[in-house]
């Protein structure tokens, strides 16, 4: 296989028009070397051809006879420059076609990876929810363990006071009810004392918020009643008054580290999640 000859005038004219090597050839060799205009007629033919800007290769050698050299009009080189232009039109839209699909992969590829991040938050959220489930439920069994634990004690007092179970078993039934009472009398008991004391933090020369009369009924009820409620408001400075009718914190003995410290213990109290199970017990035993 060679390369096949054509007219070397006729190529020259087209290399000089701004036609690449490969094409002149081509459209020489398959227009029949009769002339310039014919080579260009080919080329606007086949100008969407895959291989136009492929060197042909035939197994023949031409033999060609000089022609004449072909004159080189306007209308040649309109046409020259139109298929020129036709020709970077056409690369000008490939390199669009290429940039579009770039883009629209760029984009696929955003997608794909906001997906990804969706799908791990959304584990990580699982995960969490599962973490949370596992803390509540060795809560669950340290509350069930610890209470296991008070119900041994209580069993092993009452066998060494010589009580049989036959003889608490209807004291139990009759505390079950209660001991749930009682429950929510201490965790009202624990939310209505840091309205007292915090009253006197923010207010500890309004003479009205140092003074509590024992006989309020809701005093009594949330707190008067309780074992170790007036006493708490003692060690916080409060003093019994007027033969015991009052609970009153004179100004100078105001001692907010004190006050404060009462705040935090009430506090931490009440979010411990054993709150409650040491004053049951209390109550349970005989």
């Amino acid at each position: 296989m060679a390369v096949p000859k054509v007219d070397k005038k006729l190529l020259e004219q087209l290399e000089e028009m701004g036609f690449s090597l490969a094409r002149s050839i081509r459209s020489l060799h398959y227009s029949g070397n009769t002339s310039l205009e014919d080579a260009m007629n080919w080329i606007v033919e086949h100008e969407n051809d895959s291989d136009i800007d492929e060197i042909p290769l035939v197994p023949m050698d031409i033999n060609l006879d000089a022609t004449k050299p072909f004159p080189i009009t306007e209308e040649v080189k309109i046409k020259a420059q139109n298929l020129r232009i036709g020709a970077n039109q056409l690369s000008k839209r490939k390199e669009k076609e290429l940039e579009r699909e770039g883009e629209k992969e760029r984009i696929q590829a955003g997608k794909r990876i906001m997906e990804a991040k969706k799908t791990a938050e959304e584990n990580a959220r699982k995960r969490m929810i599962a973490l949370r489930e596992a803390e509540k439920e060795e809560e669950s069994k340290a509350r069930e363990k610890i209470r296991q634990k008070f119900e041994a004690d209580k069993a092993e007092r009452r066998s060494r006071l010589g009580i049989s179970p036959a003889a608490t078993s209807s004291v139990q039934s009759a505390s079950t009810a209660s001991h749930m009472d009682e429950d929510a009398r201490v965790k009202k008991a624990f939310q209505i004392l840091p309205i007292y004391i915090r009253n006197v933090v923010k207010n500890p020369d309004v003479e009205k918020y140092r003074k509590i009369r024992l006989s309020n009924p809701i005093f009594q009820e949330s707190v008067g009643s309780l074992i170790g409620g007036v006493r708490f408001l003692e060690l916080c400075g409060f003093e019994r008054t007027n033969r015991g009718q009052f609970l009153y914190l004179p100004r100078e003995k105001v001692d907010m580290v004190t006050l404060n410290s009462a705040l935090s213990a009430l506090h931490s109290a009440i979010t411990n999640p054993f709150f409650g199970l040491l004053s049951v017990d209390s109550v349970e035993l005989p």
